[in-house]
C-alpha cells in the first residue's frame, strides 16, 4: 500500500502544499498547490513581515485545496513533511508550527527538510530514473551552488556564490530595467530579442576555472551586477538599449554557469547533471548547458513548477529521509541558515 506524505513549504513568498505518493520507494505526484504573494511586487521585494501574515492566512486553504485535489483527507496521510529552512524565520514559523500541529494531532511522523535538499530531489518526480553519481548546479534567488552528490545524503559542496545569487542579480538587474518583480521571466525575455555581444560584460571567477584553486568553481555576480548598472545610467537611449543590454548580462551569467557546472562533470567523469532551483526555469541557461554537455552528460532539468519554490520537493526529500527511520520531533524549530544534513566542503 502507497504512503501519501503531505509537504508544507512557506521558506519565502510561495505558500505551498502538496501529497505525494510513495510505492516501492517512488514518489508520484498526487497534487501540488502554490499561491505566490504577488503583494511584494510592489515594494519591488519581498517583505519579510508581509510574507509572514500571507502564510498565516493561505496556509490552511492551500493544504485544504491539496487534500481536495488528491481526493484524500487528513487520516489519509501517512507523514508530514515541513521545510525547516533556509528561509525567512517568519515565513518559515507559520509552516513549522502548522505541521507540527498536524503531525501531532494525526499521530503522524513529522520531518523537518532542508529547503535545498528538497530542491535536488524535485526531477525526481519526472525522472525516476534521476539518481546519483551526479553533479548539480543549485541557482535560485538566494542561492547559488555547484555540488558533487556520489549518493542522496551525500554532498560535496565543489563551490558557491561569493556575494549574490544568480537569481537575486536576475531581479536587481530587471528593476534597473523597470521590469518589476521577480524579473528574471522578463530579463530572459527581453535578452531573447536583444543583440548578441554589444554589452561585453564580465564573466566573474570564470579564468579561475582552469587554475583548480579554491575559486575555480566559485561564483560572484555582484560586480557584473554594478557593470550593468554603469550601463544602465550611461545609456542615453535605456528603452532601445534594454534589449542588448539584458541579453549581454544573461550571456555573461550563464556563460559562468554553463562552463563551471560542465567542467565539474567532466572532471569528476559524472555521467548526469542536474539544474535545480528557480532559476532553472531559464530555458536559455537549461539548452546552453545540454549543447556543452552533448554526448558527455545527461542534464535533467524539473518542468518549472518543481524547480519554483514547492512543496512537492519537500515532501520527496522528506519521504527519501523517513524511508531511513529519519523523524523530527515536536521541538522542531525553523533556521535561517543551516548547511545540508551531509554537506561536506571540498
Amino acid at each position: 500500500m502507497a504512503d501519501l506524505v503531505l509537504g508544507i513549504e512557506t521558506s519565502c513568498d510561495e505558500t505551498s502544499a502538496a501529497l505525494i505518493s510513495v510505492a516501492d520507494g517512488r514518489p508520484s505526484l498526487a497534487s501540488l498547490v502554490i499561491l505566490s504573494q504577488d503583494i511584494h511586487a510592489v515594494f519591488g521585494g519581498v517583505v519579510p513581515e508581509l510574507a509572514s501574515r500571507e502564510h498565516v492566512k493561505t496556509i490552511d486553504p492551500v493544504v485544504t485545496k491539496a487534500l481536495g485535489l488528491a481526493n484524500a483527507s487528513l487520516a489519509d496521510v501517512s507523514a508530514v513533511a515541513v521545510t525547516q529552512g533556509p528561509g525567512l524565520i517568519g515565513a518559515l514559523l507559520v509552516g513549522v508550527m502548522y505541521g507540527k500541529g498536524l503531525a501531532s494531532g494525526l499521530d503522524r511522523p513529522l520531518i523537518g527538510v532542508h529547503h535545498h535538499e528538497g530542491h535536488l530531489f524535485a526531477p525526481l518526480l519526472e525522472y525516476p530514473a534521476a539518481e546519483p553519481p551526479l553533479v548539480a548546479l543549485l541557482v535560485s534567488g538566494g542561492h547559488t551552488m555547484l555540488l558533487d552528490v556520489p549518493a542522496w545524503g551525500e554532498y560535496r559542496l565543489l563551490g558557491e556564490t561569493l556575494d549574490d545569487a544568480a537569481g537575486e542579480a536576475f531581479d536587481k538587474v530587471g528593476t534597473m530595467f523597470g521590469l518589476g518583480y521577480p524579473a528574471g521571466p522578463a530579463v530572459e525575455r527581453l535578452a531573447a530579442v536583444g543583440r548578441p555581444g554589444r554589452f561585453a560584460f564580465p564573466r566573474p571567477l570564470l579564468r579561475q576555472l582552469g587554475d583548480r584553486g579554491p575559486q575555480q568553481f566559485a561564483f560572484s555576480f555582484s560586480g557584473l551586477k554594478t557593470a550593468v548598472l554603469r550601463a544602465v545610467r550611461a545609456s542615453t537611449d535605456l528603452e532601445g538599449d534594454r534589449a542588448d543590454l539584458a541579453r549581454g548580462f544573461q550571456d555573461a551569467v550563464i556563460e559562468v554557469l554553463v562552463e563551471k557546472t560542465a567542467v565539474a562533470t567532466e572532471q569528476l567523469g559524472r555521467a548526469r547533471t542536474m539544474l535545480v532551483g528557480g532559476v532553472a526555469c531559464n530555458r536559455t541557461l537549461a539548452t546552453r548547458l545540454r549543447d556543452r554537455l552533448a554526448g558527455r552528460a545527461e542534464v535533467v532539468v524539473a518542468s518549472p513548477r518543481f524547480n519554483a519554490d514547492n512543496a512537492a520537493m519537500i515532501a520527496v526529500a522528506g519521504a527519501w529521509r523517513l524511508a531511513r527511520g529519519e523523524r523530527s520531533d515536536f521541538g522542531l524549530e525553523p533556521f535561517d541558515w543551516r548547511p545540508m544534513p551531509g554537506l561536506v566542503r571540498g
